[in-house]
């Protein structure tokens, strides 16, 4: 099938810090600002905005100053899914109240094997516990971080019980079969990969677009490439993402985007990641510089 919606790009924006590794929130409105105006939204607190090395206080208290500094919430899809279930609906409501598009929420990553029965009955009373009928929840299936996946048949539970609720998922499987079953299977649930470079395959089964790592850095080709789905443009735009994605993807991914950020906006506390993560170093670093201008990439001007 095809998708009369208008697939879009979301961003899992990157999180700066300080060199005492507290957040540096002008830089992170700053940054989250240069994204809307890419054509990108913002998935803020995803993997790679290094969301499970922040507290609960800073997600909710960064929430609220994008809003307050006027960055458009229903372009939001911020990450809430956390293991305890009463700080997963605090910032669920939270984000509802300031008018959020949507969350987008782990699975409970602690107690393993989890059954589906378990995640059915985690998912519902977080949904019972938000009690918004704007609340729209978005899945975040990343098995290989979590050890919990989010099976089809789960997917299918949910739609049934919560059909104008859980309306999505974002599949950072890496393994395009589970992908694909879910958009043959759930015509009308808005399924993203977690990969631009899966854009030629995703879209004409009805793909919502992407949410992926590397819109950090190339959110207006990811947009652009999306807008001339269907023309002859399209081929030429899809081969120059995967280029770019296959450069990041070789590296450890957070260190990397934020070493190219920090180039782009000239400010090297970018540079900076919150424990277990490293800053970028080694010979890699300036390789993938060095790849990335024979590549012809660059990020746009604000």
């Amino acid at each position: 099938m095809t998708t009369t919606r208008t697939p879009r790009v979301f961003a899992p924006a990157l999180t700066p810090f300080k060199a005492d590794l507290s957040v540096d929130t002008p830089a992170f409105i700053a940054f989250c600002r240069w994204l809307v105006s890419q054509g990108a939204g913002l998935a803020v607190f995803g993997t790679n905005s290094e969301a499970n090395s922040l507290g609960l206080q800073e997600k909710i208290g960064l929430l609220e100053q994008l809003a307050e500094a006027g960055l458009p919430t229903e372009a939001m899809v911020p990450g809430t899914g956390l293991c305890a279930l009463p700080e997963t609906i605090a910032l669920t409501r939270r984000a509802v109240e300031l008018g959020c598009a949507g969350t987008l929420t782990l699975p409970p990553f602690y107690f393993k094997p989890a059954s589906d029965d378990g995640l059915l009955d985690y998912y519902a009373r977080l949904i019972d516990g938000v009690a918004s009928d704007r609340l729209k929840l978005y899945l975040y299936h990343i098995p290989q971080f979590t050890g919990v996946p989010i099976s089809c048949a789960l997917i299918e539970r949910l739609i049934r019980a919560y059909p104008t609720t859980v309306v999505g998922i974002k599949d950072s499987s890496g393994d395009w079969a589970n992908t694909e079953r879910m958009l043959r299977e759930f015509p009308g649930f808005e399924v993203y990969p977690a990969s631009e470079a899966l854009l030629e395959k995703a879209l004409p089964l009805g793909a919502a677009g992407c949410i992926s790592a590397t819109a950090n850095v190339q959110p207006r080709a990811i947009a652009e490439a999306m807008r001339l789905w269907g023309t002859p443009g399209f081929d030429a735009a899809q081969a120059q993402l995967k280029v770019v994605r296959n450069l990041f993807q070789a590296r450890p991914m957070i260190p990397a985007l934020k070493h190219v950020v920090a180039r782009h906006f000239g400010h090297a506390e970018w540079q900076h990641a919150r424990p277990p993560l490293a800053a970028a170093n080694g010979d890699w670093v300036q390789e993938l510089s060095d790849q990335l201008e024979q590549a012809g990439f660059h990020m746009e001007a604000a």
